[in-house]
């Protein structure tokens, strides 16, 4: 593998930013010091004016495959990801077949060894009935399982209150939910069905996947792992109300109860369905600019914990159906750094923080072994940006297989540069190399 030097650069890291130079050897950080030019290196790399990350991991993506590659593959949305800073991922199971099996799982590593550009773990998804392999799960090779409690595809919705019980209860995992209360959904549902038909207006969508769908459900998982002691980590929370179930004095290592927001609840509020509709159409909904606010300041305060993306396209032709029919989600991953870098630049995030909440906390909650961080033998995952070169999101830069994105028309104030994987330059300035593919995580768990 061929040796890296970077030199000049402003690095943000652990809570300082400091000029530095870094060498990479054999994947790993070999050294991090000032003045490092004496060193030889295979390719160099002039940071001065830059600011380097440690790459971000992204604790939720949907890459559609296997079954879904009509939408997205593990290609070319972890190709989406490395030109966003996103070195690592941690991908969901509702695929086709989903994978709530171990063999099952490990066919979709099989395809990411052999097609990943960054590196990945998959969740097992949990269903009503399939506690006996989730016990059999090594917590050394998989970040852990999923459960649904909003409505799903097939049977994953897990609804049967034994069911959660046994997986709370027995299950040593890390344990990930989708908190909503699917039958507040359906009766919110069945009331709006009443009064519009099968033409429902989407900026309906918060108003049935409610506030209170969401805090109904996330409360009963705290209250859940609370009773059992169980490692839960609550994902996208969607409403400021959510950020008061979660603790804010305790440090990431002692909790045991942490959750996650994600970029598009930081950036967008129901005043933009007028204008994107179906194309901010998520689980959990898009809620209030008060919700937006809420969120980030329990980020700030720590009370959540990490922030991801939820990446998880579909087509431009879904997405253009009517608001019944369009399907929820999109892609996020390749912006997601840039759209935090945007806050930064409104004062509303320092960048020591956006370090903190999209790498090192991830590293520390998932127990991700040698990552997260820029240190001498970790492995050398990073991204360069440059703060002050602005770049417009059209369909044309758009790399995500979906064609299309919520940011389309925003002019993002900063770029990505670099993107180093596992010590492989695998992005540099709108080139891939991909010659070397990403790596199985691996997680330092007792």
């Amino acid at each position: 593998m061929k040796s890296i030097l970077i030199t000049g650069a402003n690095i943000v890291n652990e809570g300082k930013i400091t000029p530095l130079d870094i060498l990479i050897k054999d994947g790993l950080f070999y050294n991090i010091g000032n003045d490092l030019s004496e060193f030889d290196a295979d390719i160099k790399i002039d940071g001065t004016g830059k600011y380097i990350f440690p790459g971000l991991i992204d604790d939720q993506v949907h890459f559609r495959e296997p079954g879904l590659t009509h939408k997205a593959d593990i290609y070319t949305e972890s190709k989406s990801a490395v030109a966003g800073g996103i070195t690592s991922y941690m991908e969901m199971p509702n695929t086709v077949p989903q994978a709530t099996t171990i063999e099952l799982l490990e066919d979709k590593y099989k395809i990411a060894s052999a097609k990943s550009l960054a590196n990945y773990s998959f969740y097992l998804g949990a269903t009503n009935d399939n506690i006996e392999e989730i016990l059999k799960v090594d917590p050394e090779n998989v970040c852990g399982i999923k459960v649904f409690q909003g409505s799903s595809t097939g049977n994953m919705l897990v609804d049967n209150q034994e069911s959660l019980k046994r997986i709370f209860s027995e299950c040593k995992l890390l344990i990930a939910t989708h908190s909503e209360n699917d039958d507040i959904i359906k009766e919110n549902l069945e009331k709006y069905k009443a009064e519009f038909g099968e033409d429902i207006p989407s900026s309906y969508h918060p108003k049935i996947r409610t506030a209170e769908a969401c805090y109904d459900a996330s409360k009963r998982v705290v209250d859940l792992a609370r009773q059992h002691g169980s490692k839960l980590h609550v994902l996208h929370i969607s409403t400021a109300r959510e950020v008061e179930l979660f603790d804010e004095n305790l440090p990431l290592e002692e909790k045991r109860i942490t959750a996650e927001a994600c970029v598009h609840h930081l950036w967008f509020s129901d005043e933009d369905y007028e204008e994107k509709g179906n194309f901010i159409k998520w689980n959990p909904a898009i809620k209030s600019a008060e919700d937006r606010e809420g969120i980030l300041e329990g980020v700030l305060r720590g009370n959540i914990d990490v922030i991801a993306t939820d990446h998880a396209p579909h087509t431009l032709e879904e997405k253009n159906e009517k608001y019944m029919k369009a399907p929820s989600g999109g892609p996020l991953a390749q912006h997601n750094l840039v759209a935090l870098l945007d806050m930064y630049h409104d004062r509303k995030i320092r960048l020591e923080e956006i370090a903190q909440k999209t790498s090192h906390n991830v590293a520390i909650l998932f127990e991700i072994e040698k990552r997260g961080f820029i240190r001498p033998g970790y492995h050398a995952d990073l991204v360069m940006v440059d703060l002050d070169s602005p770049w417009e999101v059209s369909k044309e830069n758009v790399l995500s297989k979906c064609g299309w994105s919520p940011f389309e028309g925003h002019t993002f104030k900063s770029k990505v540069t670099h993107t180093v994987v596992s010590g492989h330059l695998a992005y540099d300035n709108g080139t891939f190399n991909e010659d070397k593919k990403g790596e199985r995580l691996k997680f330092s768990r007792k």
